[in-house]
Order: structure tokens, then sequence, then C-alpha cells
């Protein structure tokens, strides 16, 4: 006769299955950890297709890259002998899996027009001085966009507010060559003489060590940046403050300014974190216009040529690169606008 198990003796029932077999602890799920991994996959994966559609697109560009390589002066013969020794003449299949297996290799190929330059020798000054812009012209919009916008919630349906609010929406209807333009009218030709008009970083100069050739590239891109921030901060911290949890401060007696700032900011900062990364994904790809006003040599400028030219390792290794920006920033906003979300960031 089984004698049961008294109050201080464990059950074995209770600490196995019907099969005898122990559960086994359950793992507790961390949300930013589950985030950067979940993304980081579908990133690989978002970086893998758009490799073989920037592939395929600039095997199906007009033209001849052989040709373009060669000029007036390309006969039958000669760009039969430089097409086999590009590799352009293999199947396409071949081509890209060359192509993808240096580049997991860091080897981006040779620039075709480039006087035999490689590819990240060629672009990675381009890189170096369009990362210099969108940091500066991002950061600035950001701290503008977020204060005035906090401002104009604290003001809201005064006539500042009103005047920011339209003044936001004016400024977003204009597109960013006519602020460039209106920039150089006013600071370098007409009226003040303070910059210059464009801004042709010499090759091998860092663009910091020409502060003075970035300040209206910067100019311009802040002010077409601001109004979205602006807005997105001032709608964030007025849904905010309408909230219960704020009435429930206000009642207490606290100060208008102390409850946007301790109640109402902590919680709009997620919304306005993903528009500032939205902010940094447009500086990225929407900097062409404005590197062409002032001649700034950028990123957007240097594949404006590469298509012109033909060129297409540098084509190739420019949109992926872009892709790579795009998905690492879109982790990264949304990691941060997690963080600063106490209720999800918490293990579950």
């Amino acid at each position: 006769m089984s004698a049961q198990a008294g109050p201080g003796v464990p059950n074995s029932s209770n600490q196995s299955t019907s099969t005898g077999v122990s559960e086994a602890p359950r793992v507790r799920s961390h949300p930013v950890r589950d985030l950067v991994v979940q993304r980081s996959l579908w990133g690989v994966l978002t970086l893998f297709l758009v490799s073989v559609i920037v592939f395929a697109s600039t095997q199906v560009l007009p033209g001849n890259a052989a040709y373009a390589v060669l000029g007036q002066t390309a006969t039958p013969q000669s760009l039969a002998s430089l097409e086999q020794r590009l590799g352009l003449d293999r199947p396409a299949v071949i081509q890209y899996g060359d192509w993808l297996g240096g580049v997991v290799r860091g080897d981006f190929g040779t620039s075709l027009v480039g006087q035999q330059q490689s590819v990240d020798s060629l672009v990675w000054p381009r890189v170096v001085n369009s990362a210099t812009l969108v940091l500066l012209a991002g950061l600035i919009g950001a701290a503008l966009g977020v204060m005035l916008g906090l401002w104009a919630a604290l003001r809201r349906d005064k006539p500042e507010d009103h005047v920011l609010s339209v003044t936001s929406l004016a400024v977003t209807s204009l597109p960013e060559f006519a602020v460039g333009i209106g920039l150089v009218f006013v600071f370098a030709t007409n009226v003040l003489h303070w910059f210059p008009a464009v801004s042709p970083i010499p090759p091998g100069t860092k663009p910091w060590q020409e502060p003075q050739m970035l300040v209206l590239p910067v100019m311009t891109l802040v002010i077409v940046v601001i109004p979205y921030i602006f807005r997105m901060m001032r709608a964030a911290a007025i849904e905010a403050m309408e909230s219960d949890y704020v009435e429930m401060a206000r009642l207490k007696g606290l100060p208008r300014t102390s409850v946007l700032v301790r109640h109402a900011l902590p919680n709009a900062v997620p919304a306005t974190i993903q528009a500032i990364g939205l902010t940094f994904l447009y500086l990225a790809g929407g900097i062409v216009l404005v590197e062409y006003v002032f001649a700034y040599p950028g990123i957007g400028s240097g594949l404006v040529d590469a298509v012109t030219d033909k060129d297409i390792p540098v084509i190739q290794f420019i949109v992926l690169l872009l892709a790579a920006f795009y998905v690492v920033m879109n982790i990264l906003t949304d990691v941060v606008a997690l963080l600063a979300s106490p209720r999800r960031r918490v293990q579950r």
C-alpha cells in the first residue's frame, strides 16, 4: 500500500506530465531582443531582394557599359574584348553570383569609368560628405522641431500656435530646390554675401574642414524637415495632455509646464522618435536635389553621374548601401521608440 505524500513532501505527479517527461522552463521573451532579432532577419532578406532587383535593373539599362567606357573610339573588336574582360558576355546568373560573392567578401568591384578605381574608394568620400549633411540637418532639425512642437502645444490655439502651424504648412509645400535657391538669393548673391553660393568640396578635403560651405545646404535641409517633426511633436504632446493621467496631475495643482515635461512629454516621445527616424530616411534619399543645387559632391550626385555614365558597379554599390542604411535606421528607430515606452519594454 503506497503512502500518500505529506504536506512537506513534493508530489511527483506535480513535477512531470502524464508521459513522465518534465516540462521545460518557459523562456521569457524580451521585447528589445526579439525586435532586433526579428528585424535583422527580415533586413537580411530585404537586402538580398534589393540586390536581385538592382542587379536585374542594371542589366536592362539602355546602352552598353563597355561602349560607355570606350566612348566614340569604340570598335566592334575593342567592344568584344572589353566585354569579355569585364565578364559582360557571361550569363546574367553567373554575373550576379560573382557580384554577390564579392559583396559578401567586401569587394564591390571596379568602376568602369573611374580610371580603374575600386568602387569603395570612389564612393566612400561621397558617402562621408552626404553623411555629414544628413547628420547635421537631422540633429538640428530634430532639436528645433521638438522644441517648437512643445512650445506650440503649450500655446495651443494662441496666435503663436496658429502662426507656427500655418508657416509649417507653407514650408511643407515648397520643394527642396526652391528653398535652396531662395537661400542662395538671400545669403549668397543679391541681398547678403555671407556664404558661398555653391559648395564644391575639393577632393581629399573633409566637409567639416570647410564649414562655410555646409551652411546653406544644411540650412536648406533643416528648413525642409522641421515642419514634419514640429507637427508630429505638437500633435503627440496635445494628445498626451488630454489623457486622464495628465488631467489628474492638473487636478493636483501642478504647473502647466511641469505637467507637459514630466507627464505628457514621456508619452509623446515614442511617436516623435518615429518621425525623426523617418526624417533621417528621407534625408538619405532626398538630398539629390540639394546636392545638385549646391554642386555638393555627395552620394546623390554620384548616383546621378553613375547612371549617366552607365557605371554599373557604382550604381549597384550606392543603391545597396542606401538600402542597408534604410534597414539599419528602421531597426534603430524602433528600438529607441521601444525603449522610450516603459510599458512596452518590460519582459513578458
